[in-house]
């Protein structure tokens, strides 16, 4: 199950934003990494450097290599609507980034690992694969032996911040209703730019 091991403070000072999740070593130094800091001189940035930054943000964001992330990219051109659009919602539907958006874990790290353990169930059935595509009407639960996991009972929260998920709290299980749209997808990300590099 490859995925990225490095560190991530240095990454998320890299975008400038905190894309792995809270970090208090990215809020002393929220700036680019290097031996000059924030004194270094910046100059423009190209039209590819924009582009293939825009890529490895989202990457990074959701945990993903670039064969997996390349692969995602080619299902959507070959799906209706907008290609960038259609990309995001199928990272959205990654069962490990559903398990985070329905706080059951702090982190898309933290659902990776608890969908690997086995801890999680899709309609019932232990699912461990992070890169599985849950659709529209799947049910998303906590394994009934894991419930009283400390890593699961300090994260739950009371109801779902998202539109296309609905959260139970008593039963620790909740429902992928829609595929989001663009709007309501919270991520700073470029997705036209992603298009125009593979476009190339």
């Amino acid at each position: 199950m490859a995925r990225y091991r490095g560190p991530v403070t240095k990454i998320a000072r890299k975008f400038g934003e905190p894309i792995f999740g809270p970090d208090r070593s990215f809020e002393k130094k929220n700036y680019p990494p290097g031996q000059h800091g924030n004194n270094r001189r910046r100059g423009k940035k190209s039209e590819y450097a924009s582009q293939l930054a825009e890529k490895q943000k989202a990457k990074y964001t959701y945990g993903v290599l670039e064969r997996q992330f390349r692969n995602m990219f080619e299902r959507a051109q070959r799906s209706k609507g907008i290609t960038g659009e259609v990309l995001l919602q199928y990272c959205e539907a990654r069962l490990d980034n559903v398990v985070f958006r329905l706080s059951i874990a702090p982190t898309r790290r933290g659902a990776r690992q608890l969908v690997g353990h086995r801890h999680i169930t899709v309609n019932g059935n232990i699912v461990n694969i992070p890169s599985y595509q849950v659709k529209p009407g799947d049910v998303i639960a906590v394994r009934e032996k894991s419930k009283s996991l400390e890593v699961v009972t300090n994260s739950v929260a009371s109801d779902s911040k998202f539109e296309w998920l609905e959260w139970n709290r008593e039963t620790l299980s909740g429902k992928y209703l829609s595929v989001p749209q663009r709007e309501a997808i919270p991520e700073n990300i470029k997705e036209q730019l992603i298009v125009e590099l593979y476009s190339k």
